[in-house]
């Protein structure tokens, strides 16, 4: 079914190490998988579409996804460029004609699922080179050759975190996150145990703050940006960037924008 499992040598170590994308992507014995949904989406957040599948019984065009997704993610490994040359040789075979589309599905799913972006650098040789989204380093080391790529995460919970007036509180992240089958205390196949990614990983890494309401009787908690965040981007980005995923305009969000380019400005 797929290139990628042929023994070529500078191909077969790592992705045999991580495992099958696809397994990830689609979902294996029974656990959700994550893919993302269109852009068309009619939610304020991007969501990432979640089924469980049979990789087996799926169309073709989406396996193909799958395996230009796993190609792409050893690239961002390696740290090395790729070419549309390359792409066609190594997964696309036998389908040049669907490479449009198969490429423009994968860059989407390396963007929300993973938070790489594919971006060209030389148009006429068609060539690219992955970087993480909006500049963040959280997954600047992968060195054990079995962690994915969990920007796409991060990226979510920063745009949530202005959307709710700077202050998420913690049940509204979980609502939205279980959309996407990302639920506290259940193992994720991409993100892993999400509760502590969110609450204490990124909290230690300064992405964001993690903190008790004020006067809250029960205790409850919330997220805020934290500083690494804000030395990395900035709500502007994070904002640009949630409005091109989901395909909104602009004037859909007047207050958050306005916020936005005045924090871009002050920080200018």
């Amino acid at each position: 079914m797929s290139e990628l499992r042929q023994p070529e040598a500078d191909l077969q170590d790592p992705v045999q190490a991580q495992g099958p994308v696809e397994a990830q992507l689609f979902g294996a014995e029974g656990e959700e998988a994550a893919f993302p949904s269109p852009s068309s989406s009619s939610s304020s957040y991007p969501v990432l579409f979640q089924e469980n599948a049979d990789p087996l019984h799926l169309d073709p065009l989406p396996l193909k996804v799958a395996d230009l997704v796993a190609f792409l993610l050893l690239k961002y490994r390696t740290k090395e460029p790729t070419s549309k040359a390359e792409m066609l040789n190594i997964v696309l075979r036998d389908h040049w004609d669907q490479f449009p589309m198969v490429f423009s599905q994968a860059c989407e799913c390396m963007q929300l699922v993973f938070g790489v972006d594919v971006k060209e650098v030389d148009p006429s040789e068609r060539t690219y080179v992955l970087v993480p989204t909006l500049g963040l380093t959280c997954d600047a080391v992968l060195s054990d050759g079995q962690s994915m790529p969990k920007a796409g995460l991060l990226v979510l919970l920063l745009a949530m975190i202005p959307l709710e007036g700077d202050c998420a509180p913690e049940e509204k992240v979980w609502e939205v996150l279980s959309i996407m089958g990302v639920c506290a205390g259940k193992q994720h196949c991409i993100y892993g145990e999400p509760r502590e990614l969110l609450t204490k990983v990124w909290v230690q890494e300064g992405y964001v703050e993690y903190r008790q309401v004020p006067h809250s009787n029960p205790a409850r908690y919330e997220f805020l940006w934290g500083p690494r965040a804000h030395a990395e981007t900035s709500k502007w980005q994070v904002l640009e960037h949630l409005l091109r995923v989901n395909t909104l305009d602009p004037r859909s969000l007047p207050s958050l924008c306005a916020e936005a380019v005045s924090d871009e400005a002050e920080g200018a």
